[in-house]
């Protein structure tokens, strides 16, 4: 489609569009702004409707982006999952926990494997994920519920770089 006119229950379409910041950015917010550019139309209010409900709506309109970004989307949700689970932890505090570690030391095997690349066993995946976004990096302090689609962007292209990948 080039274009869709839709009418949501108004949180979820402020949601859509939702900018970094503001309380009710989260997954869906990134999600959508990567793939559309999402625009509030109007406000419909509840007395619009019989018997009326209980929320209030908007109309929104959807525009695809053409062509889409060039990112691998299995791997972007992966990230941007694993990031806003915890939205207003630093970037460090959500990837250096354990269970995310041997997450993304199966996933850097993995990949490796799929790839034919021999994996340095001198590498660990704390030292990469320190060197990202540690305390010496740009993105030392910073929270997913503060960042754009561009930091996003960034931020797996240096993870993929490093051979940390997130599916």
């Amino acid at each position: 489609f080039r274009c869709a006119v839709m009418m949501f229950q108004e949180e979820f379409a402020l949601r859509l569009s939702a900018k970094p910041g503001e309380a009710l950015y989260c997954r869906l917010s990134v999600n959508t702004q990567l793939l559309a550019k999402v625009d509030q139309l109007m406000k419909v209010g509840r007395n619009n409707f019989r018997p009326p409900p209980k929320v209030e709506s908007r109309v929104v309109r959807i525009e695809p982006r053409n062509p889409p970004p060039p990112v691998n989307f299995t791997e972007w949700d992966g990230m941007i999952r694993l990031l806003f689970n915890r939205k207003n932890k630093t970037l460090r505090a959500v990837l250096m926990v354990k269970a995310t570690i041997k997450m993304l030391e199966e996933n850097m095997r993995t990949h490796a494997a799929l790839n034919g690349t021999m994996l340095d066993d001198s590498v660990r995946v704390e030292n990469i994920i320190e060197d990202v976004v540690g305390e010496n990096s740009r993105w030392a302090g910073k929270r997913a519920a503060k960042l754009d689609l561009d930091d996003f962007l960034q931020l797996l292209a240096e993870f993929n770089k490093r051979g940390i990948h997130f599916s």
